[in-house]
């Protein structure tokens, strides 16, 4: 059973206001590098780029960052999976203020891989980790800077984002 919890508005006014919240923690757009981590939270940290130029006039930069040989938790991924997918980042993030960008925040190992994927590209200023859903249950202590909205659930329930891109409609509901 599923139930919708976000739908199509209600995602795009989490993302417009996590849009405004890094426009006021940076004091701007300047220096900022987004990252999404595949696959959905690329096509967030498109989004939320694409409002960034709308609202400041100015394109930030976007990479794509593949986890896959930085994760401890899901065995059985070889080296040519992460190989065929890859990792992109178009500019130097040496100095950078660099925004993580992921769909759902549920232990936090997905971002600690994220981090060390990072660090062996280069060396930020500083990163921070933007979500479109915080749904609990850290294992790790690990926490959002951008939050679009905080869903609590219990261990048997999952998260389901859908984006547009790829799913052809956007949304987020909760599954048992």
């Amino acid at each position: 059973m599923a139930k919708k919890v976000v739908d199509e508005m209600t995602m795009t006014r989490a993302l417009t206001r996590i849009t405004y919240e890094i426009i006021e923690r940076n004091k701007g757009i300047d220096d900022i590098v987004l990252v999404g981590i595949k696959t959905r939270g690329i096509f967030l940290a498109n989004r939320i780029a694409d409002r960034l130029e709308q609202l400041e006039g100015k394109q930030i930069p976007v990479g794509e960052l593949d986890i896959t040989l930085y994760r401890d938790d899901k065995p059985g991924k070889s080296d040519r999976d992460a190989q065929v997918n890859g990792t992109n980042i178009p500019v130097d993030i040496q100095g950078k203020q660099v925004i993580l960008v992921d769909d759902v925040l549920f232990t936090g190992r997905t971002i600690r891989a994220a981090l060390d994927a990072l660090m062996d590209i280069g060396r930020p200023e500083k990163i921070s980790v933007a979500v479109l859903v915080d749904r609990g249950h850290r294992e790790l202590p690990i926490r959002a800077d951008f939050v679009g909205k905080n869903i609590p659930t219990s261990l048997d329930e999952e998260i389901i984002v859908k984006m547009k891109e790829i799913d052809g409609e956007d949304g987020v509901t909760i599954a048992k």
